[in-house]
């Protein structure tokens, strides 16, 4: 009996060692995945962008559908709000601030898209 107990204790001791052993080696593979990753760094953006051509295509065709998700969502956060109220509890004013900047920007990009638009084209021009 006291051969398995001196037995579990040693297995545990190694079971600890083992677990650190193999956040290191983690550790390394991700350091020499970087390290590997810097030969190939031009090339990166190009993947980006291609990817993200790919998926802005696919997007703008979802786009009513996520403006109506959009509004529905923001309603039912009005709702949940009023209810709130109803039931004696206060919302944070960081739930109430986030609730209402979201329906602000969801209006402006509802009512103002080339002008959103425009913006960020701008912005990403370079231009003021």
């Amino acid at each position: 009996m006291a051969a398995s107990m001196s037995q579990i204790k040693e297995n545990q001791a190694t079971s600890k060692s083992g677990s650190w052993s193999t956040v290191v080696a983690s550790l390394a593979a991700l350091g020499s995945v970087i390290a590997a990753s810097s030969c190939c760094l031009p090339l990166l953006p190009f993947l980006f962008a291609a990817g993200a051509a790919g998926t802005s295509a696919f997007v703008a065709q979802l786009r009513p559908y996520l403006l109506i998700l959009s509004v529905l969502l923001i309603a039912f956060g009005f709702y949940k709000s009023w209810r709130a109220k109803q039931c004696n509890c206060k919302p944070s004013r960081i739930s109430t601030f986030l609730l209402w900047f979201s329906a602000i920007v969801v209006f402006v990009f509802i009512f103002f898209p080339q002008v959103i638009a425009n913006l960020v084209a701008d912005l990403l021009a370079g231009k003021s």
